[in-house]
């Protein structure tokens, strides 16, 4: 059995994988409908570690500052990224669609405060290079693939077995 987790799910947790169960995590409380509420920013995703095959977050991740202060110093999305490598099983997949650099999409919105570029999932959260690790990224993915859908850089990375 398929499991999957959408964070900054909204109203309606995604299944991009068709996955037999689905979660959702969002900043509101909706258990009938899958959906847990945490503060991704300052909170832990609430699930076991590898419990999830799949994990997405759809035009979520531009909305997670780099640094945060609270009251010290923190890495919101390296802190996410650590916490979703820690809910992946080994060979599972996290799928990001995020409007991104050189789009003005990735800018107009005052809420995106996070932009994300070609680079930033190879070059920092990848399992070769992975520059992340100087600010305490714990993972490593394989980068599976990336593609452009209009100014939606789609992301897919796989957590090695």
């Amino acid at each position: 059995m398929t499991i999957s987790l959408d964070i900054g799910c909204g109203k309606q947790p995604r299944n991009f994988f068709n996955a037999a169960t689905v979660y959702g995590i969002d900043i509101r409380n909706d258990v009938e409908a899958g959906i847990y509420k945490a503060d991704l920013i300052v909170e832990p995703i609430p699930f076991a570690n590898e419990y999830f095959n799949f994990v997405t977050a759809h035009d979520f991740l531009e909305h997670v500052p780099r640094i945060i202060y609270s009251p010290e110093r923190r890495f919101a999305f390296i802190e996410i990224m650590n916490e979703v490598w820690r809910v992946l099983k080994p060979g599972g997949q996290f799928l990001s669609v995020t409007p991104a650099y050189p789009h003005a999409e990735a800018f107009r919105d005052p809420t995106h405060v996070n932009i994300i570029t070609e680079e930033t999932f190879p070059m920092y959260f990848d399992n070769k290079i992975c520059l992340a690790k100087m600010y305490g990224f714990t993972g490593g993915f394989q980068i599976t693939d990336q593609q452009w859908n209009g100014p939606h850089l789609i992301s897919l990375l796989t957590k090695p077995w």
